[in-house]
């Protein structure tokens, strides 16, 4: 109920909170940023507002034309706004593989990763690489990118003094997932899919992938933290697989769910704010802490999907 009635949460934000509002007067001058998936939706946004609080934007996409157009349409608003726009299929190995030896050549820093791109609930799709589309899209490649650009975020944490921060856009829809929650043995078992369990799937990986990943840094003594939250239900094109739900969602959607503003707050409020800061293998909703299921706190669960994803990128 506290979404109706726009209550507050302990951060002093809510439901209806908007990622400008949640970043209002940091300043983020001097950061590096890579967003995924920032071409539609809440990714746009979370690059928007990046950018707007002064940090370097990679606008990391797969549509490379749509990419800058955001672009353009962010530098129209913002004048001073920098960002560069990059190539980058997550349903790749080789792309991921090529995005990342690229923004390496850069010889940037990288002090934030948002790990925000993803694919809903579609029809049963192998990936290029023979993976389940949603987990290869939504989890692997994303995994994969994170473990790539891994030496560059703590080398920057060092050098800048400044932490580093790992965000993995997640969802609710996480406690959809299989019952048993990841199905290791039955990856790409066509007879055993489901569209909602599989994307439920992936979105737990995103959890358990931030929690594992927390622990390994948080014993290395870097000072990079990583976190996963869940945006809000949202209006936005997630749900083109569904055109007739798509229809109804884009027409009423608007009376009940977030807009992108809203939307990609907590994203943000997990990049940047202050409250954040040393805060690390949290799920956070509306810009506060949140209780993810069972599931997503299983350890055994999510040491195995650890080596399980170590063993599909190697």
């Amino acid at each position: 109920m506290d979404w109706l009635l726009g209550r507050k949460g302990p951060s002093g934000f809510s439901y209806s909170s908007t990622a400008e509002q949640v970043t209002e007067g940091i300043d983020a001058t001097g950061l590096t940023a890579i967003v995924t998936g920032a071409s539609s939706g809440i990714g746009i946004e979370t690059a928007r507002v990046l950018a707007l609080r002064g940090a370097q934007v990679i606008i990391a996409v797969r549509n490379v034309a749509a990419g800058q157009e955001v672009k353009e349409g962010i530098i129209k608003e913002n004048t001073s706004a920098k960002l560069d726009v990059m190539e980058l299929d997550l349903s790749s190995m080789a792309s991921v593989r090529k995005f990342a030896s690229e923004f390496i050549s850069l010889d940037l820093p990288l002090n934030i990763l948002i790990n925000n791109a993803g694919i809903m609930a579609t029809p049963f799709m192998l990936s290029q690489d023979g993976i389940e589309l949603q987990f290869a899209t939504n989890h692997l490649g994303h995994f994969l990118l994170t473990n790539l650009l891994l030496e560059t975020m703590k080398n920057t944490a060092r050098k800048c003094k400044t932490e580093g921060r790992i965000v993995n856009v997640s969802s609710y829809a996480h406690t959809f997932s299989y019952q048993e929650g990841i199905r290791f043995e039955h990856i790409n078992d066509s007879s055993r899919y489901t569209r909602w369990g599989a994307y439920g799937q992936s979105k737990l990986a995103n959890i358990l992938h931030a929690n594992e990943l927390a622990k390994h840094l948080q014993e290395e003594g870097v000072e990079v933290t990583a976190n996963s939250l869940h945006p809000g239900s949202i209006v936005t094109n997630l749900l083109r697989y569904h055109s007739f739900v798509n229809a109804i969602v884009l027409r009423f959607g608007k009376l009940v769910l977030k807009n992108a503003q809203q939307g990609a707050a907590t994203t943000c409020y997990v990049a940047l704010h202050p409250q954040v800061k040393g805060v690390t293998g949290k799920y956070f909703s509306d810009s506060n802490f949140e209780k993810p299921s069972n599931l997503a706190t299983n350890t055994e669960l999510t040491k195995k999907l650890w080596d399980f994803s170590m063993g599909l990128i190697n």
